[in-house]
């Protein structure tokens, strides 16, 4: 996860209203030595950018592992607990839930927290979640603290990708954004496939042992190397509740539950798909893993970039891939070789969503921008939630295991539809005082 220009000279259409305060009119100067110019806490020693988003980007790998090891571990957990694989397919539904209610719910309640706070409380939280995940003694429990450990989830991200806008400046912010999202997909390559391996080797809760320590060791460098964000505005539980009341953020919202819901439709069941139609062993299945989530790496940095130049391309650029990869990968999955290529063309076209959803909803949500941007979080994992349902309504229904792809290129042409009829909106809406390019 190497952190770089981000404060370079890369264009950004997006910049008034973007991170909290009012851009000037002269060009926006580099922040980067402003976290070493202010009071910062006893015992916190001011660092450089770089390493503010590395500790947030390590938050991000750990959410991400907890997130995505339990699609990877469902014949596992199923055959463990001794209930059906669809059923076991709940546990992704419940942390999802967890996801929805606690973005929303937190962003608004901590509105007047200070963000390097609010961050640690997240991650402290998230960490004692998936602790009580490790230690649930039965099915029902399991259910109950998968749904925990999700409530953090949203808001950590919605939060750090405003703390990284911030500092990075509004010319870069979109970069600085899709860089802190990088330790979701580095979980992908690296903390996924190795929970998995260590799930089927020593048992489900081995997986999740390493969530714990990941939680640990993000806490210890996030009180290390966060300023204190003095500078940052807070708000109140009234102007964040605010944003429900703007009609685009509601736009952008659905376009990620309904785009993305195709994308989770296809890994929830890829290694059921991988072992059953293509006809690899279990053990490849990690390699397949590994593929998706070097897509969403790549994913992330080419969306970044994107998204800095035009917000609108970024998302029809990936929801118009992940269309034509979803089609592809349910045609060619008997095929191995072409079912591991597009598995990593899949996960680069979900995420190079990621940051450009990320930055319109700040762009939207005006002076409600922590409740937005938690909510987006909430989008992707309704999407997961809906995407995972829909998998398994299609293979118990008897129609193999090509429909949870067929049917997930169709969530993402609507989500293209959505985004088509969002543009449109706001081209008709009446002007306000800030232009903010699409």
């Amino acid at each position: 996860m190497v952190v770089n220009d981000l404060t370079g000279s890369g264009r950004n259409h997006e910049e008034a209203g973007a991170v909290g305060y009012v851009v000037p009119d002269q060009p926006a100067r580099p922040v980067m030595r402003a976290p070493d110019q202010r009071p910062h806490p006893e015992g916190v020693r001011p660092r450089p950018l770089g390493w503010v988003i590395f500790a947030l980007a390590l938050g991000g790998f750990g959410i991400g592992t907890t997130e995505f090891v339990s699609m990877g571990l469902l014949p596992t957990i199923a055959g463990a607990l001794g209930v059906t694989e669809p059923t076991a397919g709940h546990l992704v539904s419940m942390y999802a839930l967890g996801v929805v209610v606690g973005a929303p719910v937190i962003a608004a309640l901590t509105a007047r927290m200070s963000r390097r706070t609010l961050l640690i409380v997240l991650m402290a939280a998230f960490t004692l979640g998936n602790l009580t995940t490790v230690l649930a003694p039965s099915y029902p429990l399991l259910l109950a603290a998968r749904f925990v450990a999700g409530l953090p989830h949203g808001a950590y991200f919605g939060v750090a990708a405003i703390v990284a806008a911030h500092l990075a400046g509004p010319r870069n912010r979109a970069k600085a954004v899709g860089m802190t999202m990088l330790g979701l997909s580095v979980a992908n390559v690296a903390g996924v496939p190795l929970a998995t391996w260590l799930g089927d080797t020593f048992g489900w809760r081995a997986a999740y042992v390493v969530v714990v320590a990941v939680g640990v060791l993000t806490l210890l460098a996030l009180l290390r190397t966060l300023p204190p964000l003095t500078d940052m505005r807070v708000t109140n539980p009234l102007t964040e509740l605010g944003a429900l009341r703007r009609s685009q953020v509601w736009f952008t919202l659905f376009i990620g539950i309904v785009g993305n819901g195709g994308l989770f439709a296809f890994y929830t069941y890829l290694n059921s798909t991988l072992t059953s139609l293509t006809g690899v062993g279990s053990g490849a299945v990690p390699w397949a893993l590994m593929l998706f989530g070097l897509g969403m790496v790549a994913g992330n940095i080419v969306g970044g970039a994107v998204a800095d130049r035009n917000v609108t391309a970024g998302i029809a650029g990936g929801l118009g891939a992940m269309v034509a990869v979803l089609i592809a990968f349910a045609v060619c999955a008997q095929v191995a070789w072409a079912a591991f290529a597009l598995t990593f063309l899949v996960g680069m076209a979900g995420a190079s969503m990621i940051p450009a959803l990320q930055t319109r909803l700040m762009d939207v949500a005006d002076d409600a921008q922590t409740l937005a941007a938690s909510m987006n979080h909430s989008a992707l994992n309704v999407a997961n939630a809906i995407g995972a349902w829909i998998g398994g309504v299609v293979v118990a229904a008897g129609l193999g295991y090509r429909a949870p792809s067929l049917f997930g290129a169709g969530l993402a042409a609507g989500g293209l539809l959505i985004l088509v009829l969002a543009v449109v909106a706001r081209r008709g809406a009446p002007a306000t005082t800030v232009a903010v390019r699409t």
